[in-house]
């Protein structure tokens, strides 16, 4: 396969990362996953790093090269995340249940899959504009698709952090929203991943246009830069993995899966 891949995070104005995120493949499947701790939760970053770790796992174990079925690995791997975060709770008497956003994507045979629950977004951008990006689960999103407020006031709403669906957090409350229909990949295409401290800050057009013509680890890195200085001392934890696929990425060959976790310092 070729593309070209780069992740990064920052901690932002907030005590913790609660951040996780990590990328792996095989000869014939990419896995992208990014999980973001909720902070009013009682061990977040504990749900983030257990959604991550369950996905790694799941990938390795089962990319033989191939994903049999991708789009029901990626259901399948999210309930089991969820599972883990509700089992370790009750195992730990944890007091409550930690809650995490999630947002993975897997590419096999050139087509994109995808699912999340949260806010955690995946945008697939296509020269310069947005292809296809996944729907938030918030009640202020919900407020925008009703008419009762407008996506930029849905910006800079009090409530835009309230979500109402996650893993872990509370039994019941968690499922995936898979994406429809599935894509077929075109030389150039990039890939988003990013937590609600990345996109937040910006507009769908700055976003798109962030990754149009600039090195990927230039364009995440000035975007991360520039989300600090707009939130003003106010930031959430900012991470993103990003992704460009086509004939003039690198090649990526390997005879077993490899994966990499995003270091958090």
């Amino acid at each position: 396969m070729n593309f070209s891949i780069y992740q990064a995070t920052h901690i932002g104005n907030r005590k913790y990362n609660q951040d996780r995120a990590a990328y792996a493949y095989s000869s014939d499947a990419l896995l992208l996953v990014l999980a973001d701790g909720m902070g009013g939760h009682l061990h977040g970053e504990l749900a983030a790093a257990l959604i991550i770790e369950t996905f790694v796992e799941s990938f390795g174990r089962d990319a033989q090269p191939h994903i049999a079925a991708p789009q029901a690995f990626l259901s399948l791997t999210m309930h089991h995340a969820n599972q883990r975060i509700l089992k370790i709770a009750h195992d730990q008497a944890l007091g409550a249940f930690p809650g995490s956003t999630c947002v993975a994507a897997l590419v096999q045979d050139g087509k994109l899959y995808w699912g999340h629950a949260g806010d955690s977004r995946l945008y697939l951008l296509r020269d310069g504009t947005i292809l296809a990006k996944t729907r938030d689960h918030s009640m202020v999103h919900q407020w925008v698709e009703w008419g009762v407020v407008t996506a930029e006031e849905a910006r800079f709403h009090p409530q835009r952090n309230q979500i109402t669906n996650c893993l872990g957090g509370a039994e019941g409350m968690f499922y995936m929203e898979a994406g429809d229909p599935v894509v077929e990949l075109q030389s150039g295409d990039v890939l988003l991943l990013g937590s609600d401290g990345l996109w937040g800050p910006f507009s769908d057009q700055e976003l798109s246009s962030a990754f149009s013509a600039q090195p990927l680890p230039e364009a995440l890195d000035k975007l991360i830069v520039s989300a600090l200085e707009r939130e003003e001392g106010r930031s959430d934890n900012i991470t993103g993995v990003v992704m460009r696929w086509g004939d003039r990425e690198a090649v990526h060959e390997t005879a077993e899966p490899v994966c990499h976790i995003l270091e958090i310092s």
